[in-house]
Formats: C-alpha cells, sequence, structure tokens
C-alpha cells in the first residue's frame, strides 16, 4: 500500500445546459459526462492517475452504479476496500460560468464496521471526514505510525474538531471558513493552533492562502487561465488533494510551497474538462501549464 484514502463514492453526471428546467419544462443539454465522484474518491483517482496508485476505503452497495466504480477503480490499478452500504450515491452537477449547481442523493448508512486494513508500506493517508469512525480511526493509526496524515476541509462535520487533532495537512475550502465565521488567515491560525503543521485554504481564482512549518502565512496566486477556457470547476479542489499527495509522496524532500504548486497547475488543468474522469492530468499535463499560464498579477 503506498497511501490510503478515505471518502464517500459518488457516480457523478455532469450536463452543459443553460438553465435548470422547473415544472413541465425539457432542455436539451449540449454535452454530458459520467464519471466517479466523491472528493477523497476523485483525490485518489487523481494520485493514480499521476503515477502513485492508493488503496481506497469508501462505501460500496451491490448494485450496477457500484459495479460500474469498480470497473472505473480497476481501469487505474486502484484497490477499493468496500465498506457495505444499500444503494449507490449520485450526484448531477450542472457548471456554468465558473461554478456549479448540484443535486446529490448519498446512503451513508454504514452496514459494515470499519475494517481493518494492513498499513505496512503505507506513506499517506487522505481523508474527507466521510465515513466520520474510519476517518479518526486511520488518522490516529496513521499518526502513531508516522504516517502523513491530509484532510480535505471542504466543509465542517461532527467530526472535524476530533479529527484535526490527528491532522499534519488540512487544506479547507472558503465554505469552512464561512461555517466557523473566519477569515482564511484566521482560519490557518485556528489549524495551527490544533497542531497541523501544514495548512491552506483555497480561493479558486484569487489562489491560496497557506503556511507551512515556518508558521508564516503566505498567499499564492492563481494562475491566470483565461474565462472562455474554463468548462467545469466540479472537482477542482479534490485534483488539488490529490496531486499534492503525489508530489509528497514522489517527493518528500520538497518543500510545501513546491507540492502546493504543482497541485495548483494540476488543478487548473482539471477546470478546461468537462467531468471529473476527464480532467485528470497526467504528469506531462501538469508540466504543460506550468509552462503556459502565468501567475495573476497581484
Amino acid at each position: 500500500m503506498n497511501a490510503l484514502f478515505i471518502g464517500q463514492t459518488y457516480i457523478d453526471v455532469t450536463f452543459l445546459i443553460e438553465h435548470i428546467p422547473t415544472g413541465d419544462e425539457k432542455v436539451v443539454a449540449r454535452d454530458y459526462a459520467v464519471s466517479f465522484g466523491g472528493n477523497a474518491v476523485s483525490a485518489a483517482f487523481c494520485c493514480a492517475r499521476l503515477g502513485v496508485v492508493p488503496d481506497l476505503l469508501a462505501s460500496l452497495a451491490d448494485d450496477w452504479l457500484a459495479r460500474m466504480f469498480l470497473d472505473m477503480a480497476a481501469k487505474y490499478g486502484i484497490v477499493v476496500h468496500g465498506r457495505k452500504v444499500r444503494e449507490s450515491s449520485i450526484s448531477f452537477v450542472m457548471p456554468k460560468a465558473g461554478r456549479r449547481a448540484i443535486i446529490r442523493c448519498r446512503d451513508d448508512d454504514y452496514i459494515h464496521p470499519v475494517p481493518p486494513l494492513d498499513l505496512r508500506g503505507c506513506r499517506a493517508l487522505h481523508l474527507d471526514g466521510h465515513q466520520g469512525d474510519a476517518a479518526v480511526a486511520y488518522a490516529k493509526r496513521c499518526r502513531e505510525a508516522g504516517i502523513l496524515t491530509s484532510l480535505d476541509g471542504g466543509g465542517m462535520r461532527a467530526n472535524t474538531h476530533e479529527l484535526l487533532d490527528f491532522i499534519d495537512v488540512a487544506v479547507c475550502s472558503t465554505r469552512f471558513c464561512e461555517q466557523l465565521q473566519l477569515g482564511p488567515a484566521g482560519l490557518c491560525e485556528l489549524l495551527k493552533a490544533k497542531g497541523c503543521r501544514v495548512g491552506a485554504v483555497t480561493l479558486g481564482e484569487e489562489g491560496l492562502v497557506w503556511f507551512d512549518e515556518s508558521g508564516e502565512i503566505r498567499e499564492m496566486p492563481a494562475l491566470a487561465l483565461p474565462s472562455a477556457e474554463v468548462i467545469d470547476t466540479n472537482g477542482a479542489g479534490d485534483i488539488f488533494h490529490g496531486a499534492y499527495v503525489y508530489s509528497y509522496l514522489t517527493a518528500p524532500e520538497k518543500s510545501w510551497e513546491e507540492h502546493f504548486r504543482f497541485a495548483r497547475a494540476a488543478s487548473a488543468h482539471s477546470v478546461r474538462f468537462l467531468g471529473i474522469e476527464a480532467s485528470l492530468p497526467t504528469r506531462a499535463d501538469v508540466e504543460a501549464v506550468e509552462r503556459k499560464y502565468r501567475e495573476v498579477a497581484g
């Protein structure tokens, strides 16, 4: 096992439409994509696409959507440790003008307990807060074993404060800030107080506010992509997470600024494609983005 990602499995159906129909109205989408989804799940696929294949502990039903998901995972060589639920979760995603509307159906009533996995060889754990009992249990195990622990702080969950006690790297969203009524710098201070040695808040087209072991809070501008190239921002944050975990696994001696710059380019690549699978970058894609685009002028 190179790394372990823990999260909730989705099948994403993404439509390009001009507006969401209401009542008896019907509309025809300009394009669509069907892909795997879920925060840590998408991050795991990104890590695999870049070249380090992780294990994945994720919800898994016994239905045709789950079998589709397992086919997707097999394509990338990802070993799925399924945790039983009654039905698969699904998302309907409608991106437009750099934003996206999402409708989700989720089954997170886990029938089986947290499975005991062999962590030999594991060098990183990435969580999104789903499967709260598994997230806390494995964060504790990995912290005790000296394995890097990473959290996608997309939003506050019931176990977030407890979970942060065992997290080395926490990268959070603006929604997380809003829920705590904190600005990005204030959230970074909270993460430092909880013992995170690296933390960040992603701000979309406004870039990143972050700190590393030095404790200094810094800003990293976004890359200047023309708005005409932005097709689908859904999953861009997940790809950011998967890319920095990959960068750490392949070059742990590099600074976190370097890991985050790599992830920034991976995320910038992703928004130019429809659906999460189509947006997964290769290492060559990341390098091409780094050459092509400059930082947003301050």
